[in-house]
């Protein structure tokens, strides 16, 4: 049975809403010496880091597929038994004993402001885990995560001739051109939203033609619009599924991976790989959370046939 390696973060987001303005609360001539509180009615810890919820989201597709490496802190107790629960593995995590699991305090106000403090914590050392070899491990991706580990884990699928999702997400700041150079080069195919391919592109001076014609394929995804999927000869668009609510798009790329997963492993065409992306973040944005949506897959797949047609027969 093939598997796909999911390196990457652990996180706890904690989610806090603050029922007023925070501008109404900042004096402007007084900033240089801050001292506020924010007192507010509403909060979550949600689990979430992106190989937690890339695993998640693959896990509904392929129970036995998703394989997530990352580090993890000494508070990892309801994480663990979260994922104990859905059946997916913990095989690849290491515990850091002396640190806490990385957390995200994230407050929006009424504006949709949002103030984020973020401790990495044990993802510091994700470079102490290292790629497994293994006979059922046919893929990989390497999500955000510590920097070195990011480097460390790229070279190690290149070295293994494991194929792998180059996916940087928010880490893009932690690289320089030479570093995003050699993650194109070692990578199968490469993911980013929009805003991150344009970073890309400046961070390095590559075009779209350099990019599609080194990978086997190049992923761009445009909220709302959909995204596009380019090989060396063709570009293919992938529209978007309007979803039964939008609640919450924190986490809908990471879904949309879990669907570009399931397609690699199951040697599906790009256009049905990006369907099934795409509907994997419909369902996401209708829920709340990270890692709280949950669909039979038989239904799934109904829903897919209502969507895009008969695209699996």
């Amino acid at each position: 049975m093939s598997k796909a390696l999911i390196c990457g973060s652990f996180a706890f987001d904690i989610i806090m809403n603050f029922d007023d303005k925070f501008q109404r609360h900042l004096l402007p001539d007084q900033l240089h010496q801050l001292n506020v509180s924010f007192l507010v009615s509403q909060m979550r810890r949600e689990f979430g880091g992106c190989a937690g919820n890339i695993a998640y989201n693959l896990h509904l597709l392929d129970p036995s597929a998703a394989c997530p490496m990352g580090t993890i802190g000494k508070d990892f107790s309801d994480y663990a038994q979260w994922m104990d629960q859905k059946g997916i593995t913990r095989e690849y995590l290491r515990t850091i004993e002396s640190e806490f699991t990385a957390q995200a305090y994230i407050t929006t106000d009424h504006d949709g402001n949002q103030i984020t403090i973020f401790h990495p914590g044990a993802m510091n050392h994700s470079h102490e885990n290292r790629v497994v070899l293994s006979s059922d491990i046919s893929i990989g991706i390497v999500s955000p995560d510590g920097r070195q580990g990011m480097i460390d884990h790229a070279t190690q699928f290149s070295e293994a001739d494991i194929p792998f999702i180059f996916d940087p997400g928010q880490g893009m700041p932690m690289f320089n051109s030479e570093d995003l150079i050699q993650f194109m080069e070692q990578a199968t195919w490469m993911i980013f939203n929009n805003y991150e391919f344009e970073l890309f592109k400046e961070r390095t001076g590559k075009t779209l033609t350099d990019i599609r014609s080194q990978v086997a394929a190049l992923i761009v995804t445009r909220g709302e619009a959909g995204a596009m999927i380019y090989t060396n000869d063709k570009s293919i668009e992938i529209p978007s599924v309007k979803a039964s609510a939008v609640l919450d798009p924190t986490g809908c790329g990471d879904a949309f991976r879990g669907g570009i997963l399931f397609g690699i492993l199951h040697d599906l065409d790009w256009d049905i790989c990006g369907k099934l992306g795409a509907l994997m973040g419909a369902y996401k944005i209708a829920s709340y959370g990270t890692q709280n949506h949950w669909f039979e897959k038989s239904a799934f797949m109904e829903r897919l046939k209502f969507e895009f047609g008969n695209i699996l027969d």
